[in-house]
């Protein structure tokens, strides 16, 4: 069902104070910097080595998002971790039937045209886990 980890997602008060850690001092390559409306974030991605997965580092603009609730509650770090299927609706059917739970019935729509849901993190150990389909 999983084809491969697409993103480590980290959630942080302060972009440009993140992007001293990872770009600076890990010397990851910032490819460009997005404010995603619908979710109301703004996003640096981080290709690692060898492009097979990327860090993005998620800032809230507003602070009644999922993202600005999580940062008020548990502070920044790991946010969540996102794994590329081929047929997320196949995906989401099995899931479903063994009893996982999902944060939306229907996938959304991103801005690249990726198909995505979550996972409930009480159904991951704690781990809120998302699906993505590329389009």
């Amino acid at each position: 069902m999983l084809s491969q980890i697409d993103h480590i997602a980290i959630a942080v008060e302060d972009l440009d104070q993140a992007l001293a850690a990872y770009r600076d001092g890990l010397g990851l390559e910032l490819d460009r910097v997005e404010e995603v409306s619908a979710e109301k974030v703004k996003v640096a991605f981080l290709p690692l080595p060898e492009g097979h997965a990327e860090i993005e580092l998620v800032q809230p603009t507003d602070p009644e998002t999922g993202i600005g609730r999580f940062l008020a509650k548990r502070g920044e770090g790991l946010h969540h971790i996102c794994f590329r299927v081929e047929d997320i609706e196949a995906a989401m059917s099995r899931l479903t039937a063994q009893g996982i739970r999902l944060l939306e019935e229907q996938p959304r729509v991103g801005s690249r045209g990726q198909k995505y849901v979550f996972l409930h993190p009480k159904s991951a150990n704690g781990v809120l886990i998302e699906l993505y389909q590329l389009p």
